[in-house]
């Protein structure tokens, strides 16, 4: 854009500065684009760049709270008290005559409305601005390179600090990184604890048979080392970790008469180490498991109260951030996690997927298979509902008693209530609100129903159509 410039017109350029503001004044010329070669040249030069700009004023801030709250004024396109000082104080006063270029277009517009100059972004301005920045420190008398780059590093972080808003309670970067280290958890636990199984299965392989869970196994291992070494003094330690007499007596007669191979003391050895760190492993796991739970709780309390701490983990972890999964539709957080098979079935035009990572809740877990869909429908209705109370909202919230409800007649499987049954309940509760009758009489028909029911509302489908006509018109 090419503006044209009266005799007598000066053109002032606004700098923004860490230390502070300052003022520039351009020589005259008949039109701004005139400039716009020469500055080209002389940009790198600080000799030549002088003939073309004076400092004019420079306004140093008092303080870094100074800086910080000027700065987030300039963003926010706000004139702050020291910018409107600088300006009344240095630029003359018939408004006319002064062309002030800015950098941000916010800032020359909330400056010509509030002080009526006229403003230019962009063009020789931008070119103007980029070698005061390049040469700032030897345009202002006192300011070194040093000094200038500490300025613009202190408040750099300020502002972003400021902007940021951090707040160590309500960070779901821990929750993403805790479900990620869980995960990974019980895939190494489980890979590790088949490790042991088969290598002491060498000596003791009738154990593997009575002890199924993993933690168990292990911790025996490390217990029993040589089987040939068990007797009835150790059925006591033995019922302790298993916690059953039986399994436990089942484990010494077996160990007597076992058809396993001998053991070297080395080996046994190593086998009792790895143990000792598949324990260490699976009892850091469950730690892990309540640090979670307790970070659900203060993060995202309404989620972890409708599906679980570990689902809403996984799906704030999925979507990336709390913030993210919020502004999802419900639709996107119902198929969360299936991408694969919806796309799958976009290309193949066959059925999409009903349901993704809130499949593992416990509410579709247990609902029977034509309800599945549906109440994995509503389920994803509720948890976008819950994720956006968590990140808009300061308070902690759990799921309304209504959802519950919900949730239960789907999986009992109640069938719901037609659209006519509902309109129907609405329409004679409010007759009866109304009237405080059981009865009425519109015309030459008397309706009275529903006079032997405590409430209206209690079953509606005794009502025939034509009874809700005529209420429809009444109420009409």
């Amino acid at each position: 854009m090419t503006f044209f410039l009266r005799k007598g017109v000066l053109l002032h350029v606004l700098f923004e500065h860490a230390a502070g503001y300052a003022l520039f004044a351009l020589r005259q010329v008949e039109e701004v684009s005139l400039l716009l070669p020469q500055v080209e040249e002389s940009v790198l030069n600080l000799g030549k760049f002088l003939t073309l700009v004076k400092l004019v004023a420079f306004s140093p801030f008092k303080s870094a709270q100074s800086a910080l709250e000027n700065i987030n004024a300039i963003s926010e396109g706000i004139l702050h008290e020291d910018l409107r000082l600088l300006l009344e104080t240095n630029l003359p006063a018939k408004k006319k005559k002064v062309l002030v270029g800015v950098s941000d277009a916010k800032i020359g517009a909330a400056i010509q409305e509030e002080l009526g100059y006229q403003c230019q972004t962009g063009g020789v301005v931008a070119e103007i601005v980029r070698g005061i920045r390049l040469h700032f420190h030897g345009l202002i008398k006192g300011l070194t390179a040093q000094s200038a780059s500490k300025a613009q590093l202190g408040l750099g972080h300020s502002y972003s600090r400021a902007k940021v808003k951090f707040n160590v309670n309500r960070v779901d970067n821990m929750i993403i990184q805790s479900i990620s280290l869980l995960d990974q958890l019980d895939k190494d636990i489980n890979t590790f604890s088949m490790r042991v199984r088969e290598w002491y299965g060498y000596h003791f392989p009738e154990l593997i048979k009575i002890v199924s869970d993993n933690y168990t196994y292990c911790r025996l291992a490390k217990l029993i080392r040589n089987r040939k070494e068990l007797s009835e003094e150790s059925l006591e330690a033995l019922e302790e970790v298993v916690m059953d007499s039986a399994k436990a007596q089942a484990i010494l007669e077996a160990s007597r008469s076992s058809m396993g191979m001998d053991i070297s003391p080395i080996d046994l050895i190593n086998i009792e180490s790895f143990s000792r760190r598949v324990i260490s492993l699976s009892e850091y796991r469950k730690g892990l498991q309540e640090y979670l739970r307790s970070k659900m709780s203060q993060v995202a309390p309404s989620l972890s109260a409708l599906i679980g701490e570990v689902v809403g983990a996984r799906l704030i972890s999925h979507a990336g951030s709390l913030t993210n999964l919020a502004k999802y539709p419900a639709s996107t957080v119902q198929i969360l996690g299936a991408e694969k098979a919806l796309f799958r079935a976009l290309k193949t035009r066959g059925n999409t997927p009903k349901y993704g990572l809130i499949f593992h809740s416990t509410f579709i877990g247990r609902a029977a298979a034509k309800n599945k869909g549906r109440i994995s429908r509503y389920l994803a209705n509720k948890c976008t509902i819950a994720s956006r109370v968590d990140c808009f909202s300061g308070e902690v919230r759990g799921p309304p008693s209504f959802i519950s409800s919900k949730l239960r007649s789907l999986l009992g499987r109640i069938k719901p209530p037609r659209s006519f049954a509902v309109m129907l309940t609405f329409f004679v509760n409010m007759l009866h609100n109304y009237t405080g009758n059981n009865s009425f009489t519109l015309g030459t028909k008397h309706f009275s129903n529903f006079s032997h029911l405590s409430k209206p509302l209690d079953n509606p489908s005794h009502f025939c159509s034509q009874c809700f006509q005529y209420i429809v018109i009444f109420w009409c």
